[in-house]
């Protein structure tokens, strides 16, 4: 009696035991998957340091307050090469005057043909050809089949600037990029300031790996010549 009664005891010991070393197992993983969680999340929010963003600015976590200025593109395919040389000057004399520091941030997206889709589903809907009606199908099925792989991208180009956060700021920083962009008005390049809406968007662009999209970066070894735009002696 005594032989049985000691194996039912040292089985419930064996039993309570593992019972309470695989409770102990599950608490030790999901405190190590918590703090696993807690320090990707510490890193990712470090990584990106953006605190908020309101207006026309973006504050980040170390005290910054900052500033978009976007540059629109211009097309110089007609000008010729002393007003291409004209605008370089020109623009190079208005820049040398700015004595803060900025930086350009220049990025690709995929090209926005949204316009183009509106104004060809307008003229399908008020066709009545048939054969136009064909032509206009096929070309937005084309159209959203460029927009959808991502493989026609256009280099976006942006100036940053930054001061620590005091209470004029904001103000100061939108006098800077009023003035700045004022330099690239006169040589006939258009700008705006982001507002939050665009702010957020170009984060996206830059940290989101779901808006990057791949493009060709082979490039020939070459040696760099700088064209004289001095006077000839």
């Amino acid at each position: 009696m005594i032989f049985p009664m000691v194996m039912i005891v040292v089985c419930m010991l064996m039993g309570g035991g593992i019972f309470v070393y695989t409770k102990l197992s599950e608490e030790k993983k999901a405190l190590s998957r918590k703090a696993a969680d807690s320090v990707a999340l510490t890193s990712a929010n470090e990584f990106v340091n953006v605190k908020d963003i309101r207006g026309k600015f973006l504050y980040t976590r170390d005290g910054l307050a900052l500033c978009y200025l976007k540059i629109l593109p211009i097309s110089i395919d007609l000008f010729s090469k002393n007003e291409k040389r004209q605008m370089v000057r020109q623009l190079t004399a208005n820049m040398s005057s700015v004595q803060y520091p900025f930086q350009l941030i220049a990025v690709s997206r995929p090209v926005d043909i949204s316009l183009l889709l509106a104004e060809l589903s307008t003229a399908l809907t008020e066709s009545g050809d048939v054969k136009q009606k064909e032509l206009l199908k096929q070309e937005i099925l084309e159209m959203s089949t460029f927009a959808l792989s991502g493989e026609v991208v256009e280099r976006q180009f942006y100036i940053l600037i930054w001061e620590k956060v005091n209470d004029s700021a904001e103000r100061d920083l939108l006098q800077k990029l009023k003035y700045m962009s004022g330099y690239f008005n006169d040589v006939g390049i258009q700008t705006e300031i982001l507002e939050q809406q665009d702010i957020v968007r170009l984060c996206n662009l830059i940290n989101n790996p779901s808006y990057v999209h791949l493009e060709n970066t082979d490039f020939d070894a070459a040696i760099p010549i700088l064209e004289s735009v001095g006077a000839a002696h």
